[in-house]
């Protein structure tokens, strides 16, 4: 999987993987199995919260080239996505529809994601390391968990569900690109961008837009106010 271009590059990599797993280890104490949960999509104005939880086993080296997917290009990200997929222990997708995001709120939606992603782990996990302040929101039985502040930066399994999470999502929203081409949500993956702004302007909101998002309002108000 390496692409790094010396001995060097790889050895600082893998070094660096095994201090977050040290971390995150530190922070599972006695317990042995532990996901690390983050979710993708909270700022954007159309398509789902998407949450990933991620089991990454014990061999941190496997995973030296995972980090938070914010410093990683969309090849890169592509890439261990499916490394991630295929090496690691459970990986788990979660949902909060657009709909329901309206409804509660974007904090209330990303956090049932994420207890929706925990759920979709087929290995059973004793605690979950939350990236952000909030813990998941339960439909049913809880699994006790950490938050833990910029965790995608100080957690492996927390950067590995971030790569999962924002992939699974810029999926969808490509999907929901063909449908609705004039948004460009391939490229914007439903953020604000000035070509989704302009778009929503000219074309008004679609059916994944989020209604309560401040900018799809004031589209919604001038229409009320023509």
């Amino acid at each position: 999987m390496s692409r790094y271009h010396t001995q060097s590059d790889l050895a600082h990599a893998s070094e660096r993987a095994l201090e977050m797993f040290e971390f995150e280890r530190s922070l599972a104490g006695t317990t042995s199995t532990w996901a690390g949960v983050d979710e993708a999509g909270r700022g954007a104005l159309a398509g789902p919260v998407v949450a990933a939880a991620v089991i990454l086993g014990t061999d941190p080296a496997l995973f030296a080239e995972v980090n938070d997917s914010k410093t990683l290009t969309r090849v890169k990200r592509e890439r261990l996505y499916d490394h991630i997929v295929r090496h690691a222990l459970a990986v788990g997708v979660g949902m909060a529809s657009v709909e329901e995001i309206d409804r509660y709120n974007i904090l209330h939606a990303s956090r049932m994601a994420m207890a929706r992603a925990l759920s979709a782990l087929d290995t059973d996990v004793a605690l979950a390391l939350v990236d952000g302040t909030y813990s998941p929101l339960y439909e049913g039985p809880a699994i006790p968990s950490i938050p833990v502040v910029d965790g995608d930066a100080k957690c492996l399994s927390i950067a590995a569900a971030s790569i999962v999470a924002k992939v699974h999502r810029d999926r969808l929203m490509a999907e929901l690109g063909d449908i609705y081409p004039q948004y460009g949500f391939a490229q914007n993956a439903g953020y604000g961008t000035p070509v989704h702004l302009k778009a929503l302007d000219e074309h008004g909101p679609t059916a994944c837009h989020r209604r309560s998002f401040a900018p799809v309002q004031r589209y919604l108000q001038a229409r009320l106010d023509i």
